[in-house]
């Protein structure tokens, strides 16, 4: 079997596109890396749909633990020192636990006009219930660092829009929020980076991988039982994840220009000053 024909076969079987049974024997680096990258697709999912829900959630629990109300702020605390106390790991398994305990037909809801059947039963499934955990983790990550943004806006900003006669909604949207994002964006892209490293515990943790599809992780494992060699598929999944991070810093790099657009831009110049007396 060709390259090309392996790609064509196992590029997309992490997603069930193409051949159902993984290679027995004679492990090529070719199918190794098709099918690490294959699974490397579950693990953009993961991160990309967990850091794009969470990142409003963050916003939410930020603005609520900053909140003079404690009936506001004590749950977003208790929210945040949970899953900031907890180790990840744990909380994939905890959470697989208590899903398989909900009933599997679902959980009926009465709304007095209208009863509502909530489906239960895909949250033991790793694309839906360890997203929610996910989700949930990088919120409270998020959140604590956005907390962290809104201290530290400067009180003349606030009272220049005060003396403008901005308050409310308006200033919120206008001064506070783009100011809180252009503080914690540095802390927050590497928060984005250890999302996508942390997808990797997924099929690790509880949630069982249908059919062998799983992350790059979980494939690169296969490989290593296999072959009983981890030098061959754990450095591909390093290149992976060094590749997915580059294009991380790349895109929120491009974010932080354009929320820092209107600062002033000193340009860089070089300065050749020899010391010849010392």
């Amino acid at each position: 079997m060709s390259c090309w024909e392996t790609i064509a076969d196992y590029a997309l079987r992490s997603i069930g596109i193409g051949e159902r049974l993984l290679p027995r024997s004679d492990f090529t680096l070719c199918q190794q890396f098709t099918l690490i990258g294959s699974g490397l697709l579950w693990n953009i999912y993961f991160g990309v749909l967990a850091l794009t829900s969470g990142f409003l959630l963050a916003t939410a629990v930020a603005m609520g633990k900053a909140a003079r109300n404690p009936l506001i702020r004590k749950p977003c605390e208790w929210f945040i020192f949970i899953f900031r106390g907890s180790p990840l790991f744990i909380q994939f398994f905890l959470a697989y636990e208590t899903f398989v305990l909900l009933p599997k037909i679902g959980i009926d809801i009465n709304l007095i006009f209208v009863e509502v059947t909530a489906e239960t039963r895909w949250l033991t499934r790793a694309w839906l219930g360890a997203l929610i955990v996910l989700f949930l983790n990088t919120a409270a990550y998020s959140g604590e660092i956005f907390y962290g943004a809104l201290r530290s806006i400067p009180k003349g900003d606030l009272e220049a829009a005060d003396a403008y006669g901005i308050t409310g909604w308006s200033r919120f949207r206008r001064i506070t929020w783009p100011t809180m994002l252009r503080l914690a964006w540095p802390a927050y892209t590497n928060e984005a980076i250890f999302l996508f490293h942390a997808t990797t515990l997924v099929f690790f943790s509880g949630f069982p991988a249908w059919q062998q599809r799983g992350d790059a992780l979980y494939y690169a494992n296969y490989f290593a039982d296999k072959t009983f060699n981890p030098f061959v598929p754990y450095p591909i999944v390093a290149f992976y994840f060094i590749l997915v991070t580059l294009a991380v810093i790349t895109i929120f790099s491009l974010v932080n220009k354009r929320l820092n657009r209107h600062m002033p831009q000193e340009p860089k110049r070089i300065r050749y000053r020899p010391q010849i007396i010392r």
